[in-house]
């Protein structure tokens, strides 16, 4: 990873906000002219702010009732049309002809059931809840692309359409928008995540075309047997023995039957079984996660699992039951055409030098179930400083947002989102041309 130069200071000049004709020129131009203004301190305080709002107040899967509002409300200032609720609490924006090609921006835009251990200014004014995994950041990036479109509408080839997304975490919210039929006439759909990692400085980005992130599953197992008491367990059937068994034997299916070149990961990480120190329980419940790239790999682990699970029950003449949760979450497998746009797309904004391949991660994104139904890209967006600490993970109740970041994520969705639309313009793509919203 090469090293970055420190973000430079923002400065501002009386025309950048004139409605120039920036379309005209190359896409070079466009994205160098995008990042200028969303460092711009109209652009960068703005989501600054935004973002800063948002994250005082984190709401959980479809309770996003307060940050919807504050969405509407910008996208009222700006003069864009919305559509809402769209799965309850989301918010579908539109800005340019209202017309094809579509090409779609989404930010999710839940919080997390964490207690925030950050002492800031705009520190989680809400117990027990925070915005520990970047939505708030993703949700401004979007409204900064949004800002800076708007000002060119008249250019856009087509239409952008701005996905405000409800419940990522564990609500399969993207599953919700796509059900409500308004992506339906969408040719393409771009979406970034925030990466706490020191190989990642700001104005970087990593991706790669084909599976980025696994699909997970989580499972629930009940073995039952026969209570009694601990100094005669001849008279009990033991479940704990039995789920202590399906347990171990669990680990195998990764480690001795998995391709070692097909990443799989499979997770026990709870285990419940009531009772006193001197009783054996009528039952015990285990649960956990299975994470592949491969939708047949998921596929196997779940039947394995139940096979394993009842089988070890068997054995230990118990009785067993397995359950999955659904939805189950899709593999995010990035679309190879538009990856070759980003590419092309990102190395205009950032630099040829700061934009990076990755390996494949086995955390999910509720984003990849957008790609199952249309061509669909992701990309991590760098945000760790070269002179600060290193920041703390996602998920964790320490996590900040460098929001230096932030106009490199509204620059880039502008960028992807207006040159895809150029590329398009006139050709049938996803939806017939005169088809309309």
């Amino acid at each position: 990873m090469g090293s970055f130069n420190l973000f430079c200071f923002f400065i501002i000049i009386f025309h950048v906000f004139v409605a120039t004709p920036i379309f005209s020129h190359s896409s070079s131009s466009i994205s160098t002219k995008f990042l200028d203004l969303a460092k711009s301190p109209e652009v960068f305080d703005w989501m600054v702010g935004i973002r800063r709002k948002i994250h005082e107040y984190p709401e959980l899967s479809y309770e996003e009732f307060k940050t919807s509002e504050v969405i509407r409300a910008e996208l009222d200032k700006l003069g864009i049309s919305y559509k809402h609720p769209v799965a309850e609490t989301g918010v579908i924006g539109y800005i340019g002809t209202g017309k094809a090609p579509f090409v779609a921006l989404r930010a999710d835009i839940d919080g997390l059931p964490i207690q925030e251990m950050v002492e800031w200014e705009h520190k989680s004014k809400v117990d027990g809840k925070m915005h520990a995994c970047g939505h708030d950041a993703h949700t401004a990036m979007v409204l900064g692309a949004a800002k800076i479109l708007k000002q060119h509408e008249d250019q856009i080839k087509g239409t952008v359409v701005l996905v405000f997304q409800p419940a990522e975490e564990g609500g399969a919210g993207a599953k919700r928008v796509l059900e409500a039929g308004v992506l339906d006439k969408v040719s393409a759909i771009f979406g970034l995540h925030v990466a706490p990692v020191r190989e990642l400085p700001v104005g970087h980005v990593a991706s790669k075309a084909g599976p980025l992130l696994a699909g997970t599953a989580m499972f629930d197992a009940t073995i039952h047997g026969k209570g009694g008491h601990a100094a005669m367990p001849h008279f009990a059937i033991d479940p704990v023995l039995a789920a202590s068994s399906a347990v171990v034997n669990l680990q195998q299916l990764v480690s001795r039957e998995a391709d070692p070149l097909d990443p799989q990961v499979l997770t026990v990480a709870n285990f419940h079984a009531d009772g006193a120190y001197n009783v054996i329980p009528d039952s015990v419940t285990f649960g956990g996660t299975i994470r592949a790239l491969l939708p047949e790999s998921i596929a196997r682990l779940k039947e394995r699992i139940h096979q394993v699970v009842t089988g070890q029950a068997a054995v230990h003449r118990c009785t067993a039951e397995v359950n999955f949760h659904e939805p189950s979450y899709p593999a995010t497998i990035n679309d190879d055409k538009l990856h070759e746009h980003f590419l092309e797309v990102a190395k205009k904004v950032v630099g040829n030098n700061n934009v990076h391949g990755m390996e494949p991660v086995t955390v999910s994104e509720d984003f990849s179930f957008y790609q199952e139904a249309l061509p669909g890209y992701f990309f991590m967006l760098g945000m760790q400083s070269l002179t600060g600490e290193p920041l703390q993970s996602l998920h964790s109740p320490h996590f900040t947002v460098n929001e230096d970041a932030l106009p490199y994520g509204a620059a880039l969705h502008a960028s992807l989102a207006t040159t895809y639309l150029l590329n398009h313009d006139g050709a049938k793509v996803g939806a017939k041309n005169h088809d309309e919203l």
